[in-house]
């Protein structure tokens, strides 16, 4: 099968190699010229602007973004457009908002233009690991797009499938985002505790890789934790701050609109979020209302 991957950063470059790889006519492009040459010498096609992928491609033709999410994705749709035909299908593999997913089927539907949203997890471990989707789109659609899935997730029977209609792909990647959170917080607030029961003088890498095996909070997340303390044991040199990538916050806003409760991954948003503010205001005045009822001392800026 053939189709045009629009955006080659590392995700999308990793995916153009696995179709190529098996047997796929992929005809890349990106803004960075250079970008889209080193996956040329690797077997793909490339083309210099979104209209020579068109131009190289067989109708009913499919073209998968791997842009940012927002008015990136919205402003590559409009540009495709004028040049893509009845049949034609975009899949949109980044994170976007579910909400903008289903905006942009509905309004892609009056023109015979076919919308998938696909959400898409495995990083850059996706290459070799495969990677897994969440599909959202019309079901004859997504079965004919279905051997480009089946090259990309981990086994063709297994780590992709279509979840429901067009906007549902992302939502259920959004979930997923947002459980990530929750574990990934669980896992550093557990090990924190172990490093600050000092009497014990636990080794961290020690314990992870003992609940690697036959542990019931085994995991890939726990198997990536332990290769990292395994080349940096203290974590020297990292600062603590944790980035959001928006996920995690539609969840929480979602939670709340439908009245589910969240605390799990609510929690480990905050967390985030106090992470990124490098003088807590909110801590200082903590500090400075104990003061004032209390009497209770303030410890000054520089002072230990």
């Amino acid at each position: 099968m053939e189709l045009g991957m629009v955006g080659l950063g590392k995700m999308g470059g990793f995916m153009t190699e696995r179709l190529v790889r098996g047997g796929h006519r992929v005809i890349g492009f990106d803004r960075d010229p250079a970008v889209v040459q080193k996956l040329a010498e690797k077997g793909a096609g490339s083309a210099n602007s979104l209209d020579n992928i068109i131009s190289q491609l067989k109708p009913p033709r499919a073209i998968w973004l791997m842009v940012p999410a927002g008015d990136p994705v919205d402003q590559t749709i409009a540009a495709l457009v004028p040049h893509l035909s009845t049949g034609d299908t975009i899949i949109d593999g980044g994170n976007s908002y579910y909400k903008d997913s289903m905006r942009r089927a509905a309004a892609l539907a009056p023109k015979k233009i076919n919308f998938v949203d696909c959400g898409t997890s495995g990083g850059v471990w996706g290459i070799t690991e495969g990677y897994s989707m969440m599909v959202g789109g019309d079901a004859d659609v997504v079965k004919r797009l279905s051997p480009i899935f089946e090259t990309l997730a981990p086994g063709p029977d297994k780590g992709w499938g279509r979840v429901g209609p067009a906007g549902s792909g992302h939502f259920v990647k959004m979930v997923h985002n947002g459980i990530e959170y929750g574990i990934m917080q669980a896992y550093a607030e557990g090990l924190d505790l172990l490093r600050h029961k000092k009497e014990f003088s636990l080794d961290l890498l020690q314990v992870g890789k003992i609940w690697q095996f036959g542990s019931v909070i085994r995991s890939w997340l726990l198997d990536l934790t332990v290769d990292a303390l395994s080349k940096n044991p203290t974590l020297s040199g990292i600062e603590a701050y944790v980035t959001d990538s928006g996920e995690g916050r539609w969840t929480v806003i979602e939670g709340v609109e439908l009245g589910i409760p969240l605390p799990v991954i609510s929690g480990a948003l905050d967390t985030r979020f106090r992470s990124q503010d490098p003088e807590p205001f909110a801590n200082k005045l903590l500090a400075m209302m104990r003061h004032e009822f209390g009497g209770h001392a303030v410890k000054t800026a520089g002072t230990k």
